[in-house]
């Protein structure tokens, strides 16, 4: 199975759920709770960038830098007229005038452009090719244009290896101060491996809720809760070659299990995950029941988002996830971004 568009359904369940049902939605009912996480209160640490961020003001966020290779992607940048990306301090990925190109085998995720690197670069002397890491780029863009992201990873390194994202906001916010609202739309990511190389391609649903009444001023924090769900979500080789059965055939007997499709990742509902400023994050995580009842943990993870425009009437953002239950790699970790919309499920305001 090539990649394909996919819409969004109603989901009214939550534990193992993965196939392409929408958590929240005009028809959902009510779970058991067997699935809550509870509440906590975390510290709330945001990726660097803006320094001072306002509503009024556009923010950039980039992933954190650290000794695995993370946030090394810097100076990101696309060029419409000619579709290319490019970005610095990533070893082997081309030269100054060799910059990311559209994706050859896969071009797009959905709305989302992917690019890629260029396989040789010439020794700067004497021009003998030399061999390129296999970057690839997923960069999207909202309708307004108001919000965008960028993902970078490689797959050509034992560990995780150098790579980052982004995201920001163009423009200001609008920021309810009362009410409620949810969030569609799609999502794609990247899929590495610490302990093997390795890089796929992913699409997925992503929806989130948000109540700009609770928490109550008196907690100290900005008064709104984020919930939301990363779900509906398919697996694909460099290729375009869809190989979720693949992935979960070996989960399923590393695990004892009887997946059917990748779990859904569940965010964890906190007291301080949304600011005046439009910012959210927090955590997520998923889990299955294998065939003897026991529920395993299966991700764990975190979100983080900007709202923009009238109403806070969209949202970026990058949901980064691991797991150990892959029994091929020590650690598989999905970094997804998204741009989604406050409009009902198909699209309707």
């Amino acid at each position: 199975m090539k990649i394909k568009a996919a819409g969004l359904l109603l989901c009214t369940f939550l534990v193992g759920c993965g196939g392409g049902e929408a958590p929240f939605g005009e028809d959902a009912v009510p779970d058991d709770g067997s699935t809550t996480d509870g509440t906590i209160d975390s510290d709330r640490t945001l990726p660097p960038g803006t320094e001072s961020p306002q509503p009024s003001t556009t923010i950039f966020r980039k992933e954190a830098e650290d000794n695995s290779g993370n946030g090394f992607a810097q100076n990101i940048r696309y060029d419409s007229a000619t579709d290319t990306f490019a970005v610095d301090n990533l070893p082997f990925d081309g030269g100054e005038d060799t910059p990311y190109i559209r994706g050859q085998a896969v071009g797009s995720l959905g709305d989302y452009a992917v690019y890629e690197a260029v396989d040789q670069f010439p020794d700067s002397l004497n021009g003998s090719p030399i061999n390129q890491f296999r970057h690839r780029a997923i960069y999207g863009v909202s309708r307004s244009g108001d919000t965008e992201f960028a993902i970078i990873r490689t797959g050509d390194y034992v560990n995780y290896g150098f790579g980052g994202f982004v995201y920001e906001r163009n423009g200001t916010v609008d920021l309810p101060t009362s009410g409620q609202a949810l969030y569609n739309g799609r999502g794609a990511g990247l899929r590495d491996y610490q302990g093997r190389g390795g890089l796929e391609f992913t699409t997925s649903s992503v929806q989130v809720a948000i109540d700009f009444d609770d928490f109550n001023e008196t907690t100290g924090r900005y008064e709104g809760a984020v919930d939301g769900f990363l779900f509906d979500r398919t697996i694909f080789d460099l290729s375009g070659n869809e190989i979720t059965d693949d992935v979960l055939a070996r989960i399923n007997e590393a695990n004892d299990a009887a997946l059917t499709a990748v779990p859904t990742a569940v965010f964890t509902i906190s007291t301080n995950a949304l600011d005046p400023n439009g910012e959210i994050t927090g955590s997520l995580t998923s889990r299955f029941a294998n065939t003897s009842g026991e529920i395993i943990e299966f991700e764990t993870g975190t979100y983080y988002g900007i709202l923009s425009g009238e109403d806070a009437g969209e949202l970026v953002g990058i949901i980064v996830t691991e797991t150990t239950r892959d029994p091929t790699a020590d650690n598989v970790r999905e970094t997804t971004g998204f741009t989604i919309y406050r409009e009902a499920l198909g699209g309707t305001p």
